[in-house]
């Protein structure tokens, strides 16, 4: 299975392992493909697998009033899932969907549960993983209470640049808890 070289937020090191345990015969991985606008998992539906991106961009999204939000989004060389959904079986709050054609590698619940249990080295690096999930989110949640707009757009162009390039406009205004109008003029003053 032709992988990536570094796992976001993983060292070289750790990525190399995770893709060891990966590539091992009924590690329960397989190769998935999406179409850009394809969902991975719609709102309301279980969300069937845990997923490694090696190509493309996943969107986290919830609808509120009508109009789409951006909660989280997915580049290459991370991990996703609607993971309460994936989880626990229940119908995911939000909807996670390809921005771009995306290649991902996927495993179903019964097999991920099975990994965990069986594989200590996949269980680590699964509770590594959570455990730098977790710190981001507080990150984030702190940086929308107390940073200015401006402040979080240029915290993006510095940590994550590759989300600028990639990433429409509007998904990451949205993602930032920008308007589209401002998050414009925001990036027309970086520009200058």
């Amino acid at each position: 299975m032709e992988f990536f070289d570094t796992l976001y937020g993983f060292s070289p090191g750790e990525s190399r392992k995770l893709q060891d345990l990966i590539e091992l015969p009924n590690s329960g991985f397989r190769d998935l493909r999406l179409k850009k606008n394809e969902f991975l998992v719609p709102e309301g539906e279980i969300c069937r697998y845990f997923c490694l991106i090696k190509t493309g961009i996943l969107q986290h999204a919830i609808t509120v009033s009508g109009e789409e939000k951006t909660t989280y989004i997915g580049m290459a060389n991370s991990i996703t899932s609607s993971l309460g959904s994936f989880l626990f079986q229940k119908p995911s709050r939000k909807s996670v969907k390809a921005l771009s054609d995306t290649h991902l590698l996927v495993i179903d619940r019964e097999n991920f549960g099975k990994l965990l249990a069986e594989n200590p080295e996949f269980h680590k690096c699964y509770y590594e993983l959570l455990e730098r999930q977790l710190c981001l989110i507080d990150d984030y949640r702190i940086d929308l209470l107390t940073l200015s707009p401006e402040d979080r757009y240029a915290k993006l162009l510095e940590t994550e640049p590759d989300l600028i390039k990639e990433v429409p406009l509007h998904h990451l205004a949205s993602f930032l808890g920008i308007s589209t109008r401002h998050m414009s003029r925001i990036r027309k003053s970086v520009l200058k």
